[in-house]
């Protein structure tokens, strides 16, 4: 029983396979996990049941929640599918087309059958205006508010519900945007309204516009989502208003999620990184890279001295765009990403997922086509009766009929050697993420330690580490780590403004505070707007730099109150070393320029414990709960594997591949050359059995 005080927090990581939560009470220090099914047609159904489920098994009530946190992958998912609103854009005269040209650059060079993404917004629906700023800022061609309203109501007539504002070198003098914005406001108060000198007053143009363009297009959807979200946790007795991950880790409230719906494209999967460096911080870990395979995708995220590598820039399907998040490389390689022949006969796996529904075959489905699931139980790697203790019935027979219907057959071979090849080209899938965001940026694997989590993480992390030479912790709670994440992180809201310092001079500190007081000044007046205080704000302050001539930056830390004597030497000497760690060189001698100034404003809270020391402690081999014959591919065979339950393992016990430790929410697979072994904080950690030299 929990207490009777405001004490519970609940953590919530809607995938688009399974929704995830987690309870922790702040007196008793009880935690809790479950896992239900999504209901993507309905995003917010799912939350609100699986908030009603975890608290009957607490046997707490709503009003003894003081926290609710939501990771979410809905701005994501109306992305992929094209599902955001219908949305018109006002932008420069001559500029209407920039959406379609965008850098001139083919999506793969050697593809002679590549198309560009389609751009979100038709052409009938981008409309010009006869307005121009000039490269310093100056005002070449006032704007006409006549214009603007003629504009506008013609795209009020085509039935837009939102409109981007975007104007050629608005991020140096955004008096144009500003005017337009008003105007929309005032008479059309329902169509949602993005401005990009709000959004992102950053240069480079097309990115600019494409990330105004974006977060106008899923911002309905957002509100719409996030009200009835919001209406339904209140309605069942939870008096705090929920909260929303960023992609930048920390928490936002849902009305600036709903102004800024592209702060949350990596929601769910930056939960996960901030849970694993919560866990970091606790066990000592302090360079890592995070496993994160849900049902429909893997994650992969360096963090090096406990924090985890930041990204300014990305893109999603094609289409570029600005936000501050943590540096995830994904794949679309999930426990629901279906397996495939392509025309030429080649087996792919994923990017296509079958989601919760009709889900894996084994979910009951015989027209399904077969997913990582599926092989993992022909395999013998999954449970062949249930999964989630019980909760979730599945059918062997199913799996079994799927793969050897789609793949099996057609490739003449055994079921379970499609099985195991479906398995091999997944693992090769997800060893490429983690080369992609370590090897790449000149990091060795084997110097970090591989965390796994999410659904499907532990079934494929030692397979994945041994091709990398890396050890890998599975955390206790692996499948809702992500929503363990959401507990970990506060208010948090992350501003950039393009502001071009060519010259380092004297005065370049007092231009610094000028620039960096009038960002705070937006992220306090920000937050207000959501009613929160800002009394105790704190503020991290970083530039990106570059050498004169270069076209890309690198981010550098600036401290507060620099001084003009100590100003330009801190910032030569700290961007020539991160120079030379990322390229390999510096030029100490090249002039140093400042592009774009950037702020983390948060509001920092007293964070809760969220992992305890083992309360188990084990010098004897744990006892077996029975036995199943699996596949492991180093003896390319079936072996009569022990099965332990993850709840009997204690710090101290260690146990020889091969192995199957299962649990409610994952199951974790120890080869038959691994070893596992339970650290003090509950973390199983395994390793590849070192051979005696012959």
């Amino acid at each position: 029983m929990l207490s009777a005080r405001q004490t519970i927090r609940i953590g919530i990581d809607v995938g688009g396979t399974f929704t995830d939560l987690f309870l922790f009470d702040e007196a008793s220090r009880q935690t809790l996990r479950h896992k239900l099914a999504s209901t993507p047609d309905f995003p917010h159904k799912a939350p609100i049941q699986g908030i009603r489920e975890i608290l009957l098994a607490a046997q707490a009530t709503p009003e003894q929640v003081k926290f609710v946190g939501l990771g979410t992958t809905v701005a994501t998912n109306a992305l992929h599918e094209r599902k955001g609103a219908l949305t018109g854009l006002i932008t420069t005269k001559g500029f209407r087309d920039l959406l379609e040209i965008g850098r001139q650059k083919r999506p793969n060079p050697y593809d002679l059958f590549a198309r560009r993404t389609k751009p979100l917004i038709k052409r009938s629906l981008r409309l010009e205006v006869a307005e121009r700023i000039s490269v310093d800022g100056q005002v070449l061609l006032p704007i006409d508010d006549a214009e603007i309203l003629a504009i506008a109501s013609e795209l009020v007539l085509q039935g837009v519900q939102s409109i981007a504002i975007c104007f050629l070198n608005s991020y140096i003098n955004p008096v144009h945007e500003l005017r337009t914005a008003q105007l929309l406001r005032q008479h059309w108060p329902k169509i949602s309204v993005t401005s990009s000198q709000e959004l992102v007053p950053e240069f480079r143009e097309y990115e600019r516009l494409s990330s105004t363009v974006i977060n106008a297009y899923l911002m309905p959807v957002m509100r719409h989502y996030l009200e009835q979200f919001t209406t339904e946790v209140r309605a069942m007795g939870i008096a705090e208003a929920p909260f929303v991950m960023a992609s930048g880790g920390g928490i936002v409230t849902p009305e600036l999620a709903s102004q800024r719906p592209i702060d949350t494209l990596l929601s769910g999967p930056s939960g996960g990184v901030s849970a694993t460096i919560h866990l970091a911080g606790t066990g000592g870990y302090a360079d890592l890279i995070t496993l994160d395979m849900g049902g429909t995708s893997t994650e992969a995220c360096v963090i090096q001295d406990g924090r985890a590598n930041i990204a300014h820039s990305r893109e999603i399907d094609g289409l570029p765009l600005k936000i501050t998040a943590a540096d995830i490389h994904t794949v679309g390689s999930g426990g629901s990403s279906i397996a495939w022949l392509d025309v030429g006969g080649m087996l792919r796996v994923g990017p296509r997922s079958a989601g919760s529904k009709p889900g894996p075959a084994c979910y009951g489905s015989p027209e399904a086509q077969p997913t990582m699931t599926d092989a993992n139980v022909v395999l013998g790697r999954l449970n062949q009766h249930y999964l989630l203790d019980g909760a979730l019935s599945i059918d062997a027979a199913l799996s079994y009929q799927a793969i050897e219907t789609h793949i099996a057959h057609p490739k003449q071979i055994t079921v379970e050697q499609a099985a195991a090849a479906i398995l091999a080209v997944s693992n090769s899938n997800i060893a490429q993420a983690i080369r992609f965001v370590s090897v790449a940026r000149g990091l060795e694997p084997k110097q970090f330690m591989l965390v796994a989590f999410g659904g499907a993480g532990p079934l494929h992390a030692a397979e994945v580490a041994r091709e990398l030479k890396m050890r890998v912790l599975v955390p206790p709670a692996p499948g809702v780590l992500c929503a363990m994440g959401v507990l970990t992180k506060d208010v948090e809201i992350a501003l950039s403004r393009t502001h071009l310092i060519r010259h380092l001079t004297k005065d370049t500190a007092s231009e610094l505070e000028l620039v960096y007081s009038q960002l705070e000044q937006r992220a306090r007046e920000t937050l207000l707007q959501s009613n929160i205080d800002t009394t105790h704000l704190t503020v991290e302050r970083t530039v990106d730099a570059r050498y004169s001539g270069q076209s890309f930056e690198l981010p550098i830390p600036i401290q507060n109150n620099i001084s003009k004597d100590d100003c330009v030497s801190l910032i030569r000497n700290h961007f020539n070393a991160v120079h030379k760690s990322f390229y390999g060189y510096d030029k100490p001698a090249e002039e140093i320029e400042l592009v774009t100034f950037r702020i983390k404003a948060s509001l920092p809270s007293t964070q809760p414990h969220l992992i305890n020391p083992s309360e188990k402690r084990f010098a004897r081999m744990p006892v077996a709960q029975g036995t199943r014959h699996a596949y492991f591919t180093t003896t390319d065979s079936f072996i009569e594997c022990p099965i332990y339950r993850r709840t009997e393992l204690g710090y101290g016990c260690k146990i020889d591949g091969p192995a199957i430790i299962e649990q409610m929410d994952t199951t974790t697979i120890v080869p038959p050359d691994f070893q596992m072994f339970v650290d003090p904080w509950d973390n199983l950690i395994l390793q590849q059995i070192e051979k005696a030299d012959e």
